[in-house]
Protein backbone atom coordinates (compact mmCIF):
# COMPACT_ATOMS: atom_id res chain seq x y z
CA UNK A 1 0.00 0.00 0.00
CA UNK A 2 1.22 3.05 -0.82
CA UNK A 3 2.11 6.02 1.74
CA UNK A 4 1.35 9.31 0.90
CA UNK A 5 1.95 12.62 2.80
CA UNK A 6 0.97 16.17 1.74
CA UNK A 7 3.71 19.11 2.43
CA UNK A 8 1.62 21.98 3.12
CA UNK A 9 3.37 24.95 1.25
CA UNK A 10 1.65 28.05 3.35
CA UNK A 11 1.86 31.74 2.78
CA UNK A 12 0.66 32.86 6.61
CA UNK A 13 0.22 35.96 7.29
CA UNK A 14 1.31 36.97 11.05
CA UNK A 15 -1.49 37.22 13.65
CA UNK A 16 -4.37 36.03 11.09
CA UNK A 17 -5.25 33.02 12.84
CA UNK A 18 -8.50 32.70 11.41
CA UNK A 19 -7.37 33.17 7.60
CA UNK A 20 -3.84 30.94 8.56
CA UNK A 21 -6.86 28.23 9.37
CA UNK A 22 -8.63 28.63 6.37
CA UNK A 23 -5.77 28.23 4.29
CA UNK A 24 -4.42 25.26 5.81
CA UNK A 25 -7.57 23.70 5.99
CA UNK A 26 -8.05 24.49 1.98
CA UNK A 27 -4.94 22.89 1.24
CA UNK A 28 -4.97 19.73 3.48
CA UNK A 29 -8.38 19.39 0.95
CA UNK A 30 -6.52 19.49 -1.89
CA UNK A 31 -3.67 17.16 0.02
CA UNK A 32 -6.75 14.31 0.64
CA UNK A 33 -8.28 14.67 -2.31
CA UNK A 34 -5.27 14.07 -3.83
CA UNK A 35 -4.76 10.35 -1.96
CA UNK A 36 -2.92 11.80 0.76
CA UNK A 37 -2.91 10.45 3.67
CA UNK A 38 -1.50 12.55 5.94
CA UNK A 39 -0.51 16.24 5.73
CA UNK A 40 2.28 17.93 6.82
CA UNK A 41 2.45 22.19 7.36
CA UNK A 42 5.23 24.69 8.37
CA UNK A 43 6.87 26.15 11.08
CA UNK A 44 3.96 28.35 13.10
CA UNK A 45 1.35 27.96 10.21
CA UNK A 46 -1.01 28.70 12.07
CA UNK A 47 0.24 32.03 13.64
CA UNK A 48 2.83 33.09 10.64
CA UNK A 49 6.26 33.37 10.72
CA UNK A 50 7.79 35.48 12.61
CA UNK A 51 5.26 36.60 15.05
CA UNK A 52 8.49 38.44 17.24
CA UNK A 53 6.76 40.08 19.85
CA UNK A 54 3.61 38.41 19.64
CA UNK A 55 4.58 36.09 21.33
CA UNK A 56 5.03 37.79 24.42
CA UNK A 57 1.59 37.82 24.59
CA UNK A 58 -0.52 34.86 26.65
CA UNK A 59 -3.49 35.49 24.89
CA UNK A 60 -2.15 34.84 21.40
CA UNK A 61 0.31 31.55 22.52
CA UNK A 62 -3.20 30.38 23.57
CA UNK A 63 -5.39 31.31 20.64
CA UNK A 64 -2.61 30.07 18.27
CA UNK A 65 -2.66 26.82 19.84
CA UNK A 66 -6.47 26.04 20.46
CA UNK A 67 -7.04 27.40 16.33
CA UNK A 68 -4.02 24.81 15.30
CA UNK A 69 -5.83 21.99 17.33
CA UNK A 70 -8.96 22.42 16.17
CA UNK A 71 -8.50 22.69 12.62
CA UNK A 72 -11.20 21.53 10.42
CA UNK A 73 -9.86 18.86 8.36
CA UNK A 74 -10.39 14.98 7.47
CA UNK A 75 -6.92 13.99 7.53
CA UNK A 76 -4.37 13.84 10.07
CA UNK A 77 -2.27 16.77 9.74
CA UNK A 78 0.80 18.17 11.71
CA UNK A 79 0.76 21.64 12.16
CA UNK A 80 3.23 24.39 13.63
CA UNK A 81 2.19 26.34 16.66
CA UNK A 82 3.23 28.20 19.92
CA UNK A 83 2.91 25.79 22.79
CA UNK A 84 1.67 27.34 26.23
CA UNK A 85 4.05 26.63 28.78
CA UNK A 86 3.81 24.01 31.44
CA UNK A 87 4.71 26.74 34.06
CA UNK A 88 4.16 29.98 34.57
CA UNK A 89 7.77 31.25 34.70
CA UNK A 90 8.58 28.83 31.34
CA UNK A 91 8.97 30.46 27.85
CA UNK A 92 5.99 28.69 25.42
CA UNK A 93 7.61 26.18 23.25
CA UNK A 94 7.85 26.25 19.23
CA UNK A 95 5.82 23.32 18.69
CA UNK A 96 3.58 20.95 16.64
CA UNK A 97 0.03 19.70 17.36
CA UNK A 98 -1.76 16.86 15.84
CA UNK A 99 -5.18 18.49 14.26
CA UNK A 100 -8.23 16.37 12.48
CA UNK A 101 -8.37 12.83 13.10
CA UNK A 102 -6.82 11.35 16.43
CA UNK A 103 -5.73 7.24 15.87
CA UNK A 104 -4.20 4.72 18.93
CA UNK A 105 -4.70 7.36 21.19
CA UNK A 106 -6.80 6.32 24.29
CA UNK A 107 -7.92 10.07 25.36
CA UNK A 108 -8.14 13.24 23.45
CA UNK A 109 -6.70 16.09 25.81
CA UNK A 110 -4.69 18.55 24.96
CA UNK A 111 -1.77 16.67 25.99
CA UNK A 112 -2.05 13.99 23.27
CA UNK A 113 -2.57 16.99 20.56
CA UNK A 114 1.50 18.22 20.67
CA UNK A 115 3.77 15.57 19.02
CA UNK A 116 7.00 17.87 19.06
CA UNK A 117 8.71 20.91 20.46
CA UNK A 118 11.24 22.37 18.85
CA UNK A 119 15.09 21.36 20.44
CA UNK A 120 17.91 23.89 18.75
CA UNK A 121 16.82 27.41 18.86
CA UNK A 122 18.72 29.69 16.28
CA UNK A 123 19.95 33.48 17.76
CA UNK A 124 21.76 34.62 14.80
CA UNK A 125 21.44 36.53 11.87
CA UNK A 126 17.39 37.71 11.57
CA UNK A 127 16.82 34.67 14.13
CA UNK A 128 16.63 35.59 18.17
CA UNK A 129 14.07 32.40 18.89
CA UNK A 130 15.90 32.09 22.51
CA UNK A 131 13.99 35.20 23.53
CA UNK A 132 10.94 33.81 22.98
CA UNK A 133 10.81 30.07 23.38
CA UNK A 134 11.84 27.37 25.38
CA UNK A 135 14.17 24.04 24.19
CA UNK A 136 12.91 20.92 24.07
CA UNK A 137 15.46 17.77 25.25
CA UNK A 138 14.03 15.11 23.03
CA UNK A 139 13.12 14.41 19.45
CA UNK A 140 9.67 14.20 18.62
CA UNK A 141 8.22 11.03 17.00
CA UNK A 142 4.12 10.72 15.85
CA UNK A 143 2.91 7.42 15.63
CA UNK A 144 0.02 5.31 13.32
CA UNK A 145 -0.27 8.92 12.09
CA UNK A 146 -2.55 8.24 9.01
CA UNK A 147 -1.36 4.75 9.14
CA UNK A 148 2.62 6.33 9.04
CA UNK A 149 4.95 6.46 11.75
CA UNK A 150 6.94 9.80 11.43
CA UNK A 151 10.30 11.24 13.18
CA UNK A 152 9.29 14.72 13.73
CA UNK A 153 11.86 18.06 13.51
CA UNK A 154 11.47 21.90 13.12
CA UNK A 155 13.23 23.80 10.87
CA UNK A 156 16.98 24.53 12.85
CA UNK A 157 16.66 20.97 14.17
CA UNK A 158 18.00 19.43 11.18
CA UNK A 159 20.64 21.48 10.15
CA UNK A 160 23.32 20.61 12.86
CA UNK A 161 23.37 17.54 11.55
CA UNK A 162 24.52 19.13 7.68
CA UNK A 163 27.04 21.16 9.61
CA UNK A 164 25.26 24.25 8.72
CA UNK A 165 24.64 26.03 11.95
CA UNK A 166 27.28 28.37 13.10
CA UNK A 167 28.15 26.82 16.48
CA UNK A 168 27.15 23.15 17.59
CA UNK A 169 24.83 23.08 20.29
CA UNK A 170 24.18 20.39 23.32
CA UNK A 171 22.24 18.42 21.41
CA UNK A 172 21.79 16.82 17.74
CA UNK A 173 17.95 15.63 16.87
CA UNK A 174 18.69 13.76 13.79
CA UNK A 175 21.28 12.19 15.33
CA UNK A 176 18.74 11.01 18.68
CA UNK A 177 16.28 9.94 16.19
CA UNK A 178 19.11 7.78 14.14
CA UNK A 179 20.07 6.33 17.83
CA UNK A 180 16.42 5.21 18.45
CA UNK A 181 16.37 3.60 15.13
CA UNK A 182 19.52 1.45 16.00
CA UNK A 183 17.86 0.45 19.14
CA UNK A 184 14.48 -0.69 16.85
CA UNK A 185 12.57 2.12 16.73
CA UNK A 186 10.95 1.98 12.84
CA UNK A 187 9.92 5.25 11.22
CA UNK A 188 8.54 5.37 7.57
CA UNK A 189 10.29 8.96 7.49
CA UNK A 190 11.38 11.88 9.40
CA UNK A 191 9.24 15.57 8.58
CA UNK A 192 10.65 18.60 9.25
CA UNK A 193 8.46 21.62 9.59
CA UNK A 194 10.32 24.80 8.42
CA UNK A 195 10.33 28.34 8.04
CA UNK A 196 13.57 28.92 6.46
CA UNK A 197 13.98 32.37 4.80
CA UNK A 198 14.97 32.92 1.63
CA UNK A 199 18.20 34.28 -0.13
CA UNK A 200 19.94 33.47 -3.26
CA UNK A 201 21.77 30.58 -2.35
CA UNK A 202 19.72 28.53 0.25
CA UNK A 203 17.87 26.17 -1.88
CA UNK A 204 21.41 24.24 -2.11
CA UNK A 205 21.79 24.75 1.13
CA UNK A 206 18.31 23.23 2.34
CA UNK A 207 19.27 20.01 -0.68
CA UNK A 208 22.17 19.35 1.54
CA UNK A 209 20.20 19.42 5.31
CA UNK A 210 17.83 16.88 3.53
CA UNK A 211 20.02 14.51 1.79
CA UNK A 212 22.34 14.10 5.10
CA UNK A 213 19.77 13.81 7.53
CA UNK A 214 17.98 10.83 4.88
CA UNK A 215 21.54 9.16 4.70
CA UNK A 216 21.56 9.41 8.76
CA UNK A 217 18.57 8.12 8.97
CA UNK A 218 18.24 5.77 6.27
CA UNK A 219 14.82 6.98 5.61
CA UNK A 220 12.71 9.53 3.40
CA UNK A 221 13.26 13.37 4.95
CA UNK A 222 10.61 15.63 3.87
CA UNK A 223 10.83 19.60 4.55
CA UNK A 224 7.72 21.91 4.02
CA UNK A 225 8.83 24.86 4.02
CA UNK A 226 6.79 28.61 4.30
CA UNK A 227 6.38 30.56 1.37
CA UNK A 228 5.70 34.61 0.72
CA UNK A 229 6.84 37.20 2.55
CA UNK A 230 6.84 38.56 5.78
CA UNK A 231 7.66 42.07 6.40
CA UNK A 232 11.45 42.11 4.98
CA UNK A 233 11.99 38.23 5.15
CA UNK A 234 11.16 36.01 2.02
CA UNK A 235 10.09 32.31 1.97
CA UNK A 236 10.88 30.77 -1.31
CA UNK A 237 8.68 27.56 -0.43
CA UNK A 238 10.68 24.63 -2.45
CA UNK A 239 9.65 22.30 -0.28
CA UNK A 240 11.54 19.00 -0.74
CA UNK A 241 12.24 15.57 0.28
CA UNK A 242 15.18 13.52 0.03
CA UNK A 243 16.04 9.63 -0.20
CA UNK A 244 18.88 8.01 1.51
CA UNK A 245 19.99 7.15 -1.75
CA UNK A 246 20.50 10.82 -2.99
CA UNK A 247 17.35 11.65 -4.88
CA UNK A 248 15.63 14.98 -4.24
CA UNK A 249 12.16 15.90 -5.55
CA UNK A 250 11.65 19.94 -4.62
CA UNK A 251 8.99 21.84 -5.16
CA UNK A 252 8.32 25.23 -7.02
CA UNK A 253 9.90 28.37 -5.77
CA UNK A 254 7.26 31.35 -5.00
CA UNK A 255 3.76 29.31 -5.00
CA UNK A 256 1.22 27.90 -2.66
CA UNK A 257 0.04 24.66 -3.05
CA UNK A 258 0.73 20.71 -1.87
CA UNK A 259 3.92 18.68 -2.71
CA UNK A 260 2.45 14.88 -2.82
CA UNK A 261 4.83 12.70 -1.43
CA UNK A 262 4.76 8.83 -2.25
CA UNK A 263 7.49 7.67 0.51
CA UNK A 264 7.65 4.53 -1.85
CA UNK A 265 7.80 5.89 -5.51
CA UNK A 266 9.55 8.86 -5.83
CA UNK A 267 8.52 9.63 -9.73
CA UNK A 268 5.37 9.82 -8.25
CA UNK A 269 5.80 12.93 -6.60
CA UNK A 270 3.32 16.02 -7.51
CA UNK A 271 2.82 19.35 -7.09
CA UNK A 272 -0.47 20.71 -7.09
CA UNK A 273 -1.10 24.60 -6.71
CA UNK A 274 -3.85 26.24 -5.03
CA UNK A 275 -6.67 27.44 -6.95
CA UNK A 276 -5.35 30.70 -8.68
CA UNK A 277 -8.47 33.08 -7.18
CA UNK A 278 -6.61 31.83 -3.71
CA UNK A 279 -3.14 30.95 -3.63
CA UNK A 280 0.07 33.06 -3.40
CA UNK A 281 1.71 32.59 -6.99
CA UNK A 282 4.81 33.86 -8.53
CA UNK A 283 6.92 32.43 -11.24
CA UNK A 284 6.51 28.92 -12.69
CA UNK A 285 5.13 25.73 -11.43
CA UNK A 286 7.71 23.06 -11.70
CA UNK A 287 8.82 20.23 -9.49
CA UNK A 288 12.53 19.57 -9.99
CA UNK A 289 13.94 15.98 -9.70
CA UNK A 290 17.56 15.53 -8.64
CA UNK A 291 18.79 11.63 -9.22
CA UNK A 292 21.88 11.73 -6.90
CA UNK A 293 24.18 13.72 -5.09
CA UNK A 294 26.14 14.59 -7.92
CA UNK A 295 22.99 16.47 -9.19
CA UNK A 296 23.27 19.57 -7.28
CA UNK A 297 20.60 22.38 -7.78
CA UNK A 298 21.42 24.44 -11.14
CA UNK A 299 21.53 28.00 -9.13
CA UNK A 300 23.91 29.50 -11.51
CA UNK A 301 21.75 29.50 -14.20
CA UNK A 302 18.54 30.51 -12.60
CA UNK A 303 19.92 33.00 -9.28
CA UNK A 304 18.53 36.53 -11.29
CA UNK A 305 15.14 35.40 -12.44
CA UNK A 306 14.84 33.91 -8.80
CA UNK A 307 16.05 37.44 -7.34
CA UNK A 308 13.44 38.68 -9.52
CA UNK A 309 10.88 36.64 -8.33
CA UNK A 310 11.59 36.86 -4.99
CA UNK A 311 11.75 41.02 -4.87
CA UNK A 312 8.41 41.05 -6.33
CA UNK A 313 6.74 38.48 -3.99
CA UNK A 314 8.14 40.22 -1.03
CA UNK A 315 6.82 43.80 -2.51
CA UNK A 316 3.11 42.08 -3.71
CA UNK A 317 3.04 40.04 -0.21
CA UNK A 318 4.01 43.11 2.15
CA UNK A 319 1.04 45.01 0.17
CA UNK A 320 -1.20 42.38 0.03
CA UNK A 321 -1.03 41.91 3.86
CA UNK A 322 -1.06 45.39 4.56
CA UNK A 323 -3.56 46.36 2.68
CA UNK A 324 -2.07 48.68 0.34
CA UNK A 325 -3.38 48.51 -3.11
CA UNK A 326 -1.45 51.51 -4.92
CA UNK A 327 2.03 52.62 -5.48
CA UNK A 328 3.92 55.70 -5.96
CA UNK A 329 7.47 56.76 -6.74
CA UNK A 330 9.47 58.66 -8.26
CA UNK A 331 10.57 58.23 -11.97
CA UNK A 332 13.65 59.64 -12.51
CA UNK A 333 15.27 58.17 -15.86
CA UNK A 334 17.57 56.13 -13.99
CA UNK A 335 18.12 52.32 -13.85
CA UNK A 336 17.18 52.28 -9.94
CA UNK A 337 13.70 53.63 -10.24
CA UNK A 338 13.17 52.04 -14.17
CA UNK A 339 13.84 48.80 -12.30
CA UNK A 340 11.41 49.84 -8.94
CA UNK A 341 8.73 50.80 -11.36
CA UNK A 342 9.05 47.30 -13.10
CA UNK A 343 8.60 45.72 -9.85
CA UNK A 344 6.03 47.59 -8.50
CA UNK A 345 4.09 46.76 -11.59
CA UNK A 346 4.86 43.50 -11.49
CA UNK A 347 3.56 43.17 -7.72
CA UNK A 348 0.22 44.99 -7.89
CA UNK A 349 -0.63 45.77 -11.34
CA UNK A 350 0.84 48.57 -13.58
CA UNK A 351 -3.04 50.30 -13.30
CA UNK A 352 -2.51 50.86 -9.60
CA UNK A 353 1.30 52.26 -9.67
CA UNK A 354 1.64 56.02 -10.41
CA UNK A 355 5.43 57.13 -11.56
CA UNK A 356 6.39 60.47 -11.15
CA UNK A 357 9.35 62.60 -12.72
CA UNK A 358 10.01 65.66 -11.06
CA UNK A 359 12.78 67.80 -13.30
CA UNK A 360 14.73 70.00 -11.45
CA UNK A 361 17.33 72.86 -13.13
CA UNK A 362 20.28 70.23 -13.22
CA UNK A 363 17.94 67.37 -15.05
CA UNK A 364 18.61 66.32 -18.76
CA UNK A 365 15.90 65.95 -21.20
CA UNK A 366 17.39 62.41 -22.37
CA UNK A 367 16.66 61.50 -18.73
CA UNK A 368 12.30 62.82 -18.72
CA UNK A 369 12.00 61.19 -21.88
CA UNK A 370 13.47 57.49 -20.61
CA UNK A 371 11.43 58.35 -17.47
CA UNK A 372 8.43 58.47 -19.55
CA UNK A 373 9.52 55.67 -22.15
CA UNK A 374 9.58 53.53 -19.03
CA UNK A 375 5.95 54.27 -17.93
CA UNK A 376 4.58 53.99 -21.58
CA UNK A 377 6.20 50.19 -21.98
CA UNK A 378 4.64 49.41 -18.45
CA UNK A 379 1.24 50.96 -18.92
CA UNK A 380 1.29 52.63 -15.57
CA UNK A 381 -0.17 56.48 -14.36
CA UNK A 382 2.93 58.97 -15.28
CA UNK A 383 3.14 62.60 -14.12
CA UNK A 384 6.11 65.56 -14.70
CA UNK A 385 5.92 67.85 -11.53
CA UNK A 386 8.85 70.34 -11.76
CA UNK A 387 10.33 71.33 -8.76
CA UNK A 388 12.50 74.15 -10.27
CA UNK A 389 10.07 76.90 -9.04
CA UNK A 390 10.18 75.40 -5.60
CA UNK A 391 13.57 75.30 -5.65
CA UNK A 392 14.22 78.68 -6.55
CA UNK A 393 11.56 79.75 -3.75
CA UNK A 394 13.09 77.71 -1.37
CA UNK A 395 16.96 79.51 -2.02
CA UNK A 396 15.31 83.00 -1.56
CA UNK A 397 13.97 81.39 1.96
CA UNK A 398 17.21 79.95 3.01
CA UNK A 399 19.76 81.28 1.02
CA UNK A 400 21.51 82.47 3.06
CA UNK A 401 21.83 78.84 5.16
CA UNK A 402 22.82 76.96 1.74
CA UNK A 403 25.70 80.05 0.78
CA UNK A 404 27.70 78.53 3.65
CA UNK A 405 30.06 76.63 1.18
CA UNK A 406 28.69 72.98 1.48
CA UNK A 407 27.11 72.02 -1.57
CA UNK A 408 25.80 69.26 0.05
CA UNK A 409 22.52 71.13 1.83
CA UNK A 410 21.50 72.88 -1.66
CA UNK A 411 21.60 69.34 -3.09
CA UNK A 412 19.76 67.33 -1.21
CA UNK A 413 17.15 70.40 -1.13
CA UNK A 414 15.99 68.87 -4.40
CA UNK A 415 15.80 65.42 -3.22
CA UNK A 416 13.74 66.25 -0.26
CA UNK A 417 11.24 68.26 -2.13
CA UNK A 418 11.03 64.98 -4.58
CA UNK A 419 10.25 63.47 -1.40
CA UNK A 420 7.55 65.93 -0.14
CA UNK A 421 5.49 65.70 -4.03
CA UNK A 422 5.48 62.01 -4.05
CA UNK A 423 4.38 61.69 0.01
CA UNK A 424 1.45 64.34 -1.12
CA UNK A 425 0.30 62.00 -3.85
CA UNK A 426 0.91 59.00 -1.03
CA UNK A 427 -1.31 60.72 1.31
CA UNK A 428 -3.44 62.37 -1.31
CA UNK A 429 -4.42 59.42 -3.05
CA UNK A 430 -4.43 56.39 -0.28
CA UNK A 431 -0.91 55.27 -1.92
CA UNK A 432 2.37 53.26 -0.65
CA UNK A 433 5.44 55.50 -1.92
CA UNK A 434 8.27 52.93 -2.48
CA UNK A 435 12.23 54.08 -2.24
CA UNK A 436 14.04 53.24 -5.24
CA UNK A 437 17.74 53.31 -3.72
CA UNK A 438 20.14 49.79 -3.82
CA UNK A 439 22.38 48.12 -1.62
CA UNK A 440 25.59 49.81 -2.85
CA UNK A 441 24.18 52.97 -2.89
CA UNK A 442 22.40 52.70 0.92
CA UNK A 443 25.75 51.03 1.92
CA UNK A 444 28.04 54.44 0.97
CA UNK A 445 25.36 57.17 1.67
CA UNK A 446 24.56 58.01 -1.49
CA UNK A 447 21.14 58.75 -0.32
CA UNK A 448 19.30 61.43 1.20
CA UNK A 449 17.30 60.87 4.49
CA UNK A 450 13.39 62.68 4.30
CA UNK A 451 14.31 62.64 0.34
CA UNK A 452 14.56 59.78 -2.11
CA UNK A 453 14.77 57.73 0.96
CA UNK A 454 11.10 58.11 1.72
CA UNK A 455 8.70 55.44 1.86
CA UNK A 456 6.91 52.51 2.91
CA UNK A 457 9.07 49.84 1.39
CA UNK A 458 12.57 49.88 -1.00
CA UNK A 459 12.33 46.62 -3.37
CA UNK A 460 15.60 46.87 -4.36
CA UNK A 461 17.44 47.70 -1.32
CA UNK A 462 19.62 44.47 -0.80
CA UNK A 463 20.05 44.50 -4.75
CA UNK A 464 23.60 45.96 -5.53
CA UNK A 465 23.94 48.18 -8.04
CA UNK A 466 25.08 45.83 -10.88
CA UNK A 467 22.40 43.40 -9.87
CA UNK A 468 19.84 45.91 -10.52
CA UNK A 469 21.29 46.44 -14.16
CA UNK A 470 20.80 42.44 -14.22
CA UNK A 471 17.37 42.35 -13.27
CA UNK A 472 16.60 44.55 -16.13
CA UNK A 473 17.91 42.86 -18.37
CA UNK A 474 15.21 40.35 -17.15
CA UNK A 475 12.42 42.96 -17.10
CA UNK A 476 13.03 43.34 -20.72
CA UNK A 477 13.48 39.66 -21.45
CA UNK A 478 10.02 38.74 -20.09
CA UNK A 479 7.96 41.76 -21.72
CA UNK A 480 9.93 40.69 -25.10
CA UNK A 481 8.23 37.08 -24.49
CA UNK A 482 4.75 38.60 -23.90
CA UNK A 483 5.16 40.50 -27.33
CA UNK A 484 5.97 43.78 -25.28
CA UNK A 485 8.00 46.59 -25.13
CA UNK A 486 10.84 46.11 -22.88
CA UNK A 487 10.80 48.89 -20.24
CA UNK A 488 13.79 49.80 -19.39
CA UNK A 489 15.38 51.13 -22.54
CA UNK A 490 19.00 51.05 -23.76
CA UNK A 491 19.59 54.74 -22.87
CA UNK A 492 18.57 54.01 -19.33
CA UNK A 493 20.81 50.92 -19.08
CA UNK A 494 23.88 52.45 -20.98
CA UNK A 495 24.09 56.34 -19.17
CA UNK A 496 26.53 57.24 -16.41
CA UNK A 497 24.37 56.58 -13.13
CA UNK A 498 24.06 60.33 -11.49
CA UNK A 499 21.78 61.54 -9.03
CA UNK A 500 21.81 64.75 -11.33
CA UNK A 501 21.93 66.85 -8.60
CA UNK A 502 24.30 69.60 -9.57
CA UNK A 503 25.67 69.97 -12.97
CA UNK A 504 27.35 66.96 -15.33
CA UNK A 505 27.45 64.94 -12.22
CA UNK A 506 28.18 61.71 -12.17
CA UNK A 507 28.26 58.81 -9.19
CA UNK A 508 31.69 58.02 -10.39
CA UNK A 509 32.79 61.34 -9.38
CA UNK A 510 33.36 60.22 -6.23
CA UNK A 511 32.75 56.73 -5.92
CA UNK A 512 34.93 53.69 -7.51
CA UNK A 513 32.82 51.70 -10.45
CA UNK A 514 30.29 49.75 -9.12
CA UNK A 515 32.39 46.76 -10.56
CA UNK A 516 34.80 47.48 -8.23
CA UNK A 517 32.37 49.12 -5.20
CA UNK A 518 29.71 45.81 -5.34
CA UNK A 519 32.65 43.32 -5.14
CA UNK A 520 34.66 45.06 -2.09
CA UNK A 521 30.79 45.75 -0.23
CA UNK A 522 29.83 41.68 -1.06
CA UNK A 523 33.36 40.55 0.54
CA UNK A 524 32.68 42.34 3.31
CA UNK A 525 29.13 42.70 4.49
CA UNK A 526 28.26 38.70 3.15
CA UNK A 527 31.75 37.10 3.81
CA UNK A 528 32.66 39.17 7.12
CA UNK A 529 36.39 40.29 5.30
CA UNK A 530 38.50 43.05 6.81
CA UNK A 531 40.20 45.63 4.96
CA UNK A 532 43.34 43.45 4.75
CA UNK A 533 41.13 40.54 3.65
CA UNK A 534 39.80 42.59 0.61
CA UNK A 535 43.35 43.84 -0.44
CA UNK A 536 44.64 40.72 -0.04
CA UNK A 537 41.74 39.19 -2.65
CA UNK A 538 42.53 42.00 -4.94
CA UNK A 539 41.18 45.65 -4.22
CA UNK A 540 43.18 48.66 -4.10
CA UNK A 541 43.81 49.84 -0.41
CA UNK A 542 42.99 53.32 -0.51
CA UNK A 543 39.80 52.38 -2.36
CA UNK A 544 38.98 49.67 0.16
CA UNK A 545 39.39 52.00 3.31
CA UNK A 546 37.49 54.63 1.23
CA UNK A 547 34.87 52.29 0.90
CA UNK A 548 33.92 50.85 4.65
CA UNK A 549 34.59 54.30 6.06
CA UNK A 550 31.30 54.99 4.31
CA UNK A 551 29.76 52.72 5.21
CA UNK A 552 30.46 52.73 9.03
CA UNK A 553 29.44 56.93 8.62
CA UNK A 554 26.15 56.30 7.31
CA UNK A 555 24.47 53.60 9.27
CA UNK A 556 22.55 56.22 10.62
CA UNK A 557 20.71 56.44 7.53
CA UNK A 558 20.21 52.79 7.28
CA UNK A 559 18.87 52.98 10.83
CA UNK A 560 16.37 54.93 9.25
CA UNK A 561 15.37 53.38 6.33
CA UNK A 562 12.31 51.21 5.37
CA UNK A 563 12.21 47.78 5.04
CA UNK A 564 13.87 45.89 2.01
CA UNK A 565 13.01 42.01 0.88
CA UNK A 566 16.40 40.33 2.02
CA UNK A 567 17.88 38.46 -0.97
CA UNK A 568 21.38 38.23 0.46
CA UNK A 569 22.88 35.98 3.23
CA UNK A 570 23.32 39.61 4.77
CA UNK A 571 21.00 42.62 4.42
CA UNK A 572 20.43 45.28 5.94
CA UNK A 573 17.81 45.58 8.69
CA UNK A 574 17.81 43.06 11.49
CA UNK A 575 20.49 40.85 10.14
CA UNK A 576 22.55 43.93 10.01
CA UNK A 577 23.50 44.71 13.47
CA UNK A 578 26.21 47.71 13.62
CA UNK A 579 26.12 50.50 16.15
CA UNK A 580 24.67 53.50 14.90
CA UNK A 581 26.98 55.88 17.15
CA UNK A 582 30.56 54.52 17.09
CA UNK A 583 34.33 55.68 16.23
CA UNK A 584 35.84 53.07 14.20
CA UNK A 585 37.76 54.10 12.05
CA UNK A 586 39.04 51.73 8.77
CA UNK A 587 42.26 54.11 8.45
CA UNK A 588 43.66 53.14 12.01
Amino acid sequence: MSKIIGLLQIDSTVGDLAGNAERLESLTAIAQANGAQVAIATELAVCGYPPRDLLLQPDFITASFETAKNLAVEIPVLVGTPIPPDHERNLPANGVVRAGVLQAVPNKDNTNRVVAKKQLLPSYDVFDETRYFTPANRSGICRSIGDIDLGITICEDAWQAAGLTPSAYGQDPVASLAEWGRQGVSLDATVNLSASPYHADKVGSRIKVCRTAAEILQHPFLLANQVGGNDDLLFDGCSLVAWPDGRVVVAPAWQEGVLLVDLAVPENCQWIAMSEADAFAIGEDEIKFLNSEADGFEESTEIIEDITDAVIAGLADYCRKSGIKRIVLGLSGGIDSAVAACVACAAVGPTNVLGIAMPSRFSSQHSLDDAKYTAEALGMEFKIEPIDGMHTALEGTIGEVLDDGNPVASENIQSRLRGIIVMAHANAQNRMAIATGNKSELAQGYCTLYGDMAGGYTPLGDLYKMQVYALAEIFNQRAIELGDMPPVNESTMTKPPSAELAPDQKDEDSLPPYEILDEILRLHIEHTMDADDIVAAGHQRSIVVDVLSRLERNEHKRWQMSPAPRVTSKAFGQGWRRPLASRHDWRD
